[in-house]
């Protein structure tokens, strides 16, 4: 643990010194550790090798005799829609299948809000003087900078150990009908890894919008991503949305992304049957179906929920000592100097960390001055802009074991003398 003092002790004067030397002297082994964003490391790919192989020249077909080679299957093949319709907790006809990547799910859905509607009966966004959505920060970048490529207006909403605050979440909703929107990562948020409250579920899914057609898009990216043997709760939205009234509010997103290949994978959208009526009604003007040798690759390989569970075990076997790494070295160097907080996700794929007000940016730049790359300072608020400058994604997964302890110190070294700067100004 590091003490600090008042800048004109001369203790803060040895410590900067002290500080420094480390800084150099990590400077001088010329490392580059990357550490910016979530991909699963190669150990991690390893676990799904038979996927390679359990499709060959005589095993193409589906369970109802479906040439899987051939054109068709708009929505999925009928086994994959029921092995990830029982992982989303959602109906068959609740589900659409779509190619290998998630976020391409989520941009072609705001895409059609904006040219179409969000339904055959509302209006296309596109056409209304300005469209606004809730933005919880920190959150995920890619979500922001897709409304922001839409021409969207992007609102902060503050995040808190149990969710978006909702007092805000709600005032915001009820008061401006070009509020249209908010993104979710409910489990093991990214970066902060919370999931979400119970309460916080129950009010999305109640609250009041001025806006007839207000979606929530609930992107359970890290659905059984969990570094615990008991995870937490997550309630279902889509049924507390039934509930309350609002049946076509949620729309659900998820992917085998970091399940089995990143760039080979199978996304998942779900929702109420008249949303997913539209979804698909829509989708055949776009193609004739999607890559049905993935998806018979991914029910032979992962079976069923059962399945799925063993396999993410293997996954959370290898991630476990990463992240259990960085809280060590975090704590050992940083814990009780009151200059950094960090988060202990259950699950998921980040760690937020938190500097003083004012240092973040420059922590990175001295982190990758000594051979750490990190994501950029503001990267997690939309636009890029963090209005206190002190949050920072860290991203553990696929950086090998041996180079998380060596890149924390950099990053705690780094956020000391940042905050020695900073009192000494």
């Amino acid at each position: 643990m590091t003490e600090f003092h008042r800048p004109d002790d001369p203790a803060a004067a040895a410590l900067q010194a002290t500080l420094t030397a480390r800084h150099a002297a990590y400077r001088r082994r010329g490392l580059a550790l990357d550490l910016t964003r979530g991909k699963p490391c190669p150990e991690q790919l390893d676990l799904s090798l038979e996927m390679l192989t359990c499709v060959d020249e005589r095993g193409f077909r589906a369970a109802d005799g479906t040439d899987c080679r051939n054109y068709g299957g708009l929505d999925g093949l009928p086994e994959a829609k029921r092995l990830f319709a029982d992982l989303m907790g959602v109906e068959v006809e609740e589900i659409v299948i779509g190619g290998n990547a998630s976020l391409s799910l989520m941009y072609d859905t705001l895409l059609r809000a904006m040219v179409k509607g969000v339904g055959p009966d509302l209006p296309p966004w596109g056409r209304l003087p300005r469209v606004r959505f809730l933005c919880p920060s920190p959150g995920y970048d890619r979500h922001f900078s897709i409304c922001e490529h839409l021409g969207m207006e992007l609102i902060p909403v503050s995040m808190d150990d149990r969710g978006p605050d909702m007092a805000q979440v709600e005032r915001l909703a009820a008061e401006d009908e070009a509020i249209k929107g908010i993104w979710c990562v409910p489990r093991y948020s990214n970066p902060t890894g919370v999931v979400y409250d119970p309460d916080v579920v129950a009010r999305l899914a109640a609250m009041p919008t001025r806006a007839a057609d207000f979606r929530i898009f609930w992107d359970d990216a890290y659905a059984v991503h969990h570094l615990v043997d008991t995870p937490p709760p997550l309630p279902d939205i889509l049924e507390a949305c039934r509930r309350a009234g609002h049946p076509d509010r949620v729309l659900l997103f998820a992917s085998t992304s970091k399940i089995t290949f990143p760039g080979s994978g199978v996304a998942l959208m779900a929702g109420s049957r008249r949303n997913m009526d539209f979804v698909r009604r829509e989708m055949f003007f776009q193609t004739i179906g999607p890559d049905k040798l993935n998806q018979l690759r991914h029910v032979r390989f992962l079976k069923d929920r059962e399945g799925i569970a063993a396999h993410m075990r293997r996954h959370a076997a290898i991630l476990k000592p990463k992240f259990a790494a960085v809280q060590a070295t975090l704590a050992r160097e940083l814990e009780g100097a009151g200059i950094a907080r960090w988060s202990c996700p259950q699950g998921g794929y980040f760690i937020s960390f938190d500097t003083l007000p004012g240092c973040a940016r420059r922590v990175v730049q001295l982190a990758g001055e000594a051979g750490v790359k990190l994501t950029p300072a503001g990267a997690t608020f939309p636009l890029g802009r963090d209005p206190e400058d002190r949050n920072i994604r860290i991203a553990p997964t696929f950086a090998p074991l041996a180079d998380i302890g060596p890149a924390m110190e950099i990053l705690a070294v780094s956020t000391q003398l940042a905050a020695l700067e900073q009192r000494t100004r």
